[in-house]
């Protein structure tokens, strides 16, 4: 809500957002759009674990230790492969949250009446600068986190592998946080192309282009709007992401490079 009305009111902060959509919609609209988010992220990231674990194999010789620039390697392919898998869901996330109430009665609709209006290449606006965000965030996430998870077995639990539910959730907590920082405003101006296509008679400016309107409406920190509500919802959810990642490996019996 506050990337893509950012430009709209520079006065908006979170509680001005939850008032809004409140408002607008009742109590209901603060869970717009969540259905979708929740049949996406199961698949999206089953497939980025999936496929970061084939890409460190690749990269690597048998019995070779994998090393960092690897590891960073490995996690953007990983989630250029995710978000490629999953990104016309990511749209409709988008359209169904920010819509008007009533304008959308669900995934099926949306997914509908973009086909009928705007046409099949809709489902991948803003597609660019996503890959282009998600290569650095999903890179340094992924590397961040193993780095941290190895250096705390490496120098307090040597006799263990498997580092603790606390440990995992801190060392996902401050990995996400890293790749957050790195490529939020990328991600901003993907939620905004998404946006946009919703305004009829509006320009459809491209990446470049908001990058342009952003820093002279807003400023730098406009790139970074509504970052601080996306901090508490991501943090949580990619520290349980990663115990479970963790517990699953080791239930599967998956080696650790």
């Amino acid at each position: 809500m506050m990337q893509v009305h950012g430009s709209k009111s520079d006065k908006m902060n979170i509680f001005g957002g939850f008032r809004q959509m409140v408002k607008e919609g009742g109590i209901r609209s603060l869970w717009r759009g969540n259905g979708t988010n929740v049949i996406k992220i199961a698949p999206e990231t089953a497939v980025k674990f999936w496929a970061y674990e084939q890409y460190k194999k690749l990269l690597t010789e048998e019995g070779q230790k994998i090393g960092t620039f690897e590891r960073f390697i490995s996690g953007s392919m990983a989630g250029a492969t995710a978000q490629t898998f999953i990104y016309p869901m990511e749209v409709m996330k988008t359209r169904l949250a920010v819509g008007k109430t009533g304008q959308y009665s669900g995934i099926y609709d949306c997914a509908k009446k973009i086909l009928k209006h705007e046409g099949l290449g809709a489902f991948y606006k803003g597609y660019v600068p996503n890959l282009l965000g998600i290569i650095p965030y999903a890179g340094i996430d992924l590397a961040v986190y193993e780095l941290l998870k190895s250096y705390w077995l490496d120098n307090f639990a040597k006799d263990s592998v498997n580092p603790g539910v606390m440990v995992l959730l801190g060392c996902g907590a401050l990995s996400s946080t890293c790749g957050q920082l790195a490529s939020y405003p990328l991600a901003l101006v993907r939620t905004r192309m998404q946006a946009q296509a919703m305004l009829e008679g509006s320009p459809q400016l491209n990446m470049v282009g908001l990058f342009r309107r952003i820093i002279s409406k807003e400023g730098i920190p406009g790139l970074y709007r509504g970052i601080t509500p996306n901090f508490m919802k991501v943090l949580p959810a990619v520290g349980i992401s990663y115990v479970v990642y963790e517990n699953m490996k080791q239930t599967l019996g998956v080696t650790q490079k």
